[in-house]
């Protein structure tokens, strides 16, 4: 090693989901939303582009158009909002912000990667959780002495979701930490934490624009919360980076929020395919939590999930495969057009008949 070396911070970095090349594939793999963006983001596009000049300028550094249509659309002020560029840049915001204390942080031993990547590359102490034998999390295991807290819900990889009074005892019996309620994948089915966050000033939800408004591409995610907690948010953003979202996401951002009516139309689609499809795999032998993700995290009764990932690519197939403790047996399969859902189950059908 060689001496400046020695000063290197190093991570083992995370390991995002596959990005297929070639585009004759059905993807499964990585919980987009199968359908395009709201309309009303095809326009915005337009007035962009008719202003194509602007972008000579930096943007508006609180995203203050963005952050008015998150707060008209959850009946919030804006001082209770903060936007970022996707959710994974808003929650690594958040462990710098909020996770600083010598006690360690808890999270779930199966969630999110990302959760202990930024607890190693933020020097953060953490402790994981072991999910019950159902995939469940166990809101007893958080109500001892910690640092902080962080857990998805509905969880991911597994879909499994937390009642809200569930949520709320965890919060209650955490008074002098910040609990952070990671919500990717709330609008495909639950209760958001949202209207807890008046009731206790510690609560931070955190949703993105990735999954149920399908603009994974366009990288933006947005926190919730107390104004003082969005308050030290933004102080520490400002710290690092001024000008984090860019003017067109912005733009399109905001078109996507204010279309409610095509955001309850697609994400009803989703749900509907999700629903079918637990009836499909479990008639082809599989069994799973009972999601309320847009995906469904599922083992078959007899064959490896290690060998249908890599039967499955190779036809073209993309879901995801963790090579991990408790959940080496299982796939993440999203839910895709139901199109796309027939083809799975046809190529499983005539694999596993075989």
């Amino acid at each position: 090693m060689k001496n400046w070396e020695q000063n290197v911070r190093k991570v083992t970095p995370y390991t995002p989901g596959e990005q297929p090349k070639q585009k004759k594939v059905i993807k499964l793999n990585t919980n987009e939303n199968p359908y395009p963006p709201s309309p009303a983001v095809l326009a915005a596009l337009d007035g962009v582009k008719e202003n194509l000049a602007d972008l000579r300028k930096y943007p508006d550094p609180a995203a203050e158009q963005l952050v008015q249509a998150i707060a008209d659309f959850y009946g919030l002020k804006t001082s209770q909002v903060f936007a970022g560029v996707g959710s994974d840049d808003v929650l690594a915001m958040c462990f710098l912000t909020f996770f600083n204390s010598e006690k360690p942080i808890l999270f779930p031993d199966i969630t999110y990667s990302f959760y202990d990547v930024w607890a190693e590359l933020f020097r953060v102490p953490y402790e994981k959780q072991l999910l019950n034998e159902q995939f469940e999390i166990v809101k007893e295991d958080y109500y001892k002495e910690n640092g902080g807290i962080i857990f998805p819900n509905p969880n991911a990889p597994t879909g499994a979701l937390l009642p809200l009074s569930a949520i709320e005892d965890v919060v209650k019996h955490n008074p002098d930490s910040v609990v952070i309620v990671d919500e990717a994948y709330i609008d495909f089915g639950g209760e958001s934490a949202l209207p807890l966050i008046d009731r206790y000033d510690n609560l931070l939800v955190v949703q993105t624009f990735s999954k149920s408004r399908s603009m994974a591409g366009m990288r933006i995610g947005y926190a919730m919360g107390n104004e003082q907690l969005i308050k030290y948010l933004s102080d520490v953003k400002y710290s690092f980076n001024s000008y984090t979202m860019n003017a067109t996401a912005i733009a399109l951002g905001t078109a996507a929020m204010r279309d409610r009516a095509y955001f309850e139309e697609t994400k009803a689609k989703i749900i509907a395919t999700r629903e079918r499809a637990k009836e499909r795999l479990a008639a082809l032998g599989f069994s799973f939590v009972d999601s309320m993700a847009n995906f469904i995290f599922a083992a078959h009764k007899s064959v490896p999930a290690e060998e249908l990932f890599l039967a499955m690519k190779q036809a073209g197939i993309y879901v995801r495969y963790f090579k991990k403790p408790r959940i080496d047996n299982y796939l993440r399969i999203t839910i895709g057009t139901d199109e796309e859902m027939e083809e799975l189950y046809k190529f499983l059908g005539h694999y596993l008949a075989h």
